[in-house]
């Protein structure tokens, strides 16, 4: 006997599918955690500093997304609710961190905020790519593709906010962009915890 039934196999072959794309994505978001926050706390940048704080957040987020592959419905949606935490407390980290620097303004440096941001949205693109096929297998997936699809913006926004601070020669628009981000943050954790309440006022499954 091969010792599946009912779909057994194939539901191991989607969790180790899963769980190997996910290991993949914490590693890279593990390491571009370490490498951003030096490049924020060199460039002075908040936007930069919101960046590495979503790959740390990131990196946690798929840690838990690890542990919950094989679990049923209801624990993949109470570990997407502490993902959605997470982002919230992100979000509310990068906003102490402009209302710092509204108090106590520099200007950052540009250059190292666009090379940065340029290597985070390389590295975020892989793991855009590498998730893209599991975004709609169920709510675990589904929290994971939503934090990298905001990296593919945060990245970009940061971009900009260089772009900005070079043409103005002022921190406002790394503040801006900053803020922005912190909107995005603040959507990403209602969707996710909105879902994630969702699924657990739902009756199980008889």
């Amino acid at each position: 006997m091969s010792g599946c039934c009912e779909g057994g196999c194939e539901l191991n072959a989607l969790h180790g599918r899963q769980r190997t794309t996910l290991k993949l994505v914490l590693a890279i978001n593990a390491v571009m955690f370490f490498v951003i926050v030096a490049a924020a706390l060199y460039a002075g940048s908040v936007s930069l500093m919101s960046d590495s704080l979503d790959n740390l957040g990131d990196a946690l987020t798929y840690a838990l997304s690890i542990y919950a592959v094989a679990r049923g419905g209801r624990v993949k949606a109470r570990v997407a609710l502490f993902k959605g935490t997470l982002i919230l407390v992100a979000a509310l980290a990068v906003a102490g961190q402009i209302a710092w620097k509204l108090l106590h303004p520099a200007v950052p440096i540009f250059e190292a905020m666009s090379a940065f941001s340029l290597l985070g949205l390389a590295a975020n693109g892989i793991c855009l790519y590498l998730l893209w096929r599991h975004r709609n297998e169920d709510i675990n997936m589904s929290s994971v593709w939503e934090c990298s699809r905001n990296d593919i913006a945060s990245n970009l926004a940061v971009l900009a906010a260089a772009l900005g601070v070079w043409s103005t020669g002022s921190g406002w628009p790394d503040l801006f962009v900053a803020f922005c981000l912190v909107m995005l943050l603040l959507r990403s954790a209602i969707r996710i915890i909105s879902a994630a309440r969702k699924e657990l006022r739902a009756p199980p499954p008889v």
